[in-house]
């Protein structure tokens, strides 16, 4: 049977709806050019869910055909308020499809519904702040000599190919299209290939919110074909990619292989989460929970290493362990559900491979280790302790809901302890006493260092990573530098000029 643009779907949330299932090109969707479909899996039972086409080499050619001429025509006589009176009203349809989208999100990503729908509310309130950006990226005047006028302008960088993970499927897409747009850039995004479904739901918003054709494309299909070609591709100018730090490598060959685009990387992470002594118990509790449990572990700043002052550590584990149990693991759709599944069986896999190699290097499973029911990829949350710098489960990212607990006695040996790693993406520090919180968050090689808190992102802070974790920063006004390049002009005054 020949898969059309769209089929009629059903979530437990909002009954049906209208799932586009095309390459999104020049505002329209349309087959691939070799007619190539992949399917969808639902993590929370392991069911197709639907096909969607699958984007190659051409129609990446397509697309960034599609763009380059948008660039080079209509959007580049778009005024900065009209790009930002665009993402204004993108950022109002996302509100209004709200629960449509988070349904979708759930659904073929496996989260909780009450955090998709956070996660959409987040890239309204993306998507808005950038289009308050679009008429205020600015030059300025540079005085030398009194006989030369100069100044800069910031100009778009052209054509950005973005490539998202399947952790966080809407809001890396407002991550990356809200700065990318505001900036005057246009856009082909290629999703993941495990979760195309609500990008291609937000897709359809780009055309109702009046973007002219081919700024914004959006492609489903697989990191080695699509994602590659648009690394290489040589009328791409610059490419942006959220994932792990091993494809990263890859796509930065590829820039330097081609056209040497620009590149920006927020890749994986270890993080730190340390918690002293005179930290109120509960509250750091609370937040290293949800720093290591959100989203199913799913997520690349999650703080995974667990380091506690050894005067309050086995108090802390059976505290720990108590919270721990309350995070409800079912359905997404349960209105109870904290947890849903991981989202592929390939990820799945990865994670119990993990915890059998904790096991087995001797750390203890303090709570979870194992697999929850028998349909679905649902793995209990996992504690382990006894657990030293060496093992694998301390020092390579999991990317699932497993956390490894260690002692530490000095604030030395939590700074010494907390840098351990090739990665920089996050930290956290826990403590009552202000110079111990600015002290360590100093001295921490981490991006982003919370206090008292974790995973408390927001769209003005930028975020992104040292070391390991990347090049170049996400959201705040720092995002902005990534997609535009300054052009410096110099005038010399003279009568051919100014009569």
């Amino acid at each position: 049977m020949t898969l059309g643009l769209s089929v009629t779907l059903k979530t437990p949330h909002t009954g049906e709806y209208e799932q586009p299932t095309g390459l999104f090109i020049n505002n329209e969707f349309v087959k691939g050019v070799d007619g190539k479909t992949f399917e969808v899996i639902n993590p929370t039972d392991e069911t197709v869910i639907t096909s969607v086409h699958e984007a190659t080499e051409k129609d990446v050619d397509i697309a960034v055909a599609a763009a380059r001429k948008a660039f080079e025509g209509p959007w580049r006589k778009e005024s900065p308020e009209a790009r930002g009176k665009l993402l204004y009203k993108l950022a109002d349809l996302f509100e209004k499809n709200l629960d449509t989208l988070a349904a979708v999100e759930s659904l073929d990503n496996g989260k909780a519904l009450a955090m998709a729908k956070g996660d959409v509310g987040m890239c309204a309130g993306c998507l808005r702040y950038y289009a308050g950006w679009a008429d205020k990226i600015e030059g300025k005047v540079i005085e030398t000599t009194n006989d030369t006028f100069n100044y800069t302008k910031k100009e778009p960088i052209g054509v950005c190919g973005q490539i998202i993970p399947w952790n966080f499927p809407l809001l890396m897409w407002a991550w990356k299209i809200g700065p990318a747009i505001a900036t005057g850039n246009v856009v082909v995004l290629k999703t993941a290939e495990q979760t195309p479904l609500s990008a291609l739901v937000a897709a359809k918003l780009v055309k109702e919110a009046g973007f002219p054709p081919g700024v914004i494309n959006v492609l489903s299909g697989y990191g080695k074909i699509a994602g590659a070609a648009i690394s290489s591709h040589m009328d791409v100018d610059k490419v942006a990619f959220t994932g792990s730090t091993i494809v990263g490598r890859q796509i930065m060959k590829a820039a330097a292989g081609s056209n040497l685009k620009k590149v920006t990387l927020e890749l994986g992470g270890k993080s730190p989460n340390i918690v002293f002594a005179d930290a109120d118990i509960d509250n750091a509790i609370s937040w290293v929970n949800f720093g290591i449990f959100f989203n199913h572990g799913q997520c690349c700043c999650a703080g995974s290493r667990v380091y506690v002052q050894e005067e309050i550590y086995d108090k802390f584990i059976q505290r720990f362990k108590e919270r721990t149990t309350k995070n409800v693991v079912g359905d997404p759709f349960d209105a109870s559900t904290f947890q849903g599944p991981q989202v592929s069986q390939l990820q799945f896999d990865r994670i119990m491979s993990y915890i059998e190699h904790g096991k087995q290097a001797g750390a203890t499973v303090e709570i979870g280790g194992k697999r929850k029911g028998e349909k679905g990829y649902f793995i209990e949350p996992t504690i382990f302790s006894n657990v030293t710098e060496d093992m694998k489960i301390m020092q390579e990212e999991i990317f699932g809901p497993v956390c490894s607990i260690s002692k530490f006695k000095t604030k030395e040996d939590a700074i010494k302890v907390g840098n351990s790693t090739t990665y920089g993406l996050a930290a956290a520090v826990h403590t009552s006493n202000l110079n111990t919180a600015i002290e360590v968050s100093n001295a921490l090689r981490a991006g982003t260092v919370w206090v008292n808190t974790y995973n408390t992102l927001h769209h003005q802070l930028p975020f992104g990573g040292y070391k390991e974790s990347g090049i170049g920063r996400e959201l705040g006004e720092a995002a902005l530098e990534n997609y535009v390049q300054t052009k410096t002009v110099s005038i010399r005054l003279g009568d051919a000029l100014f009569g």
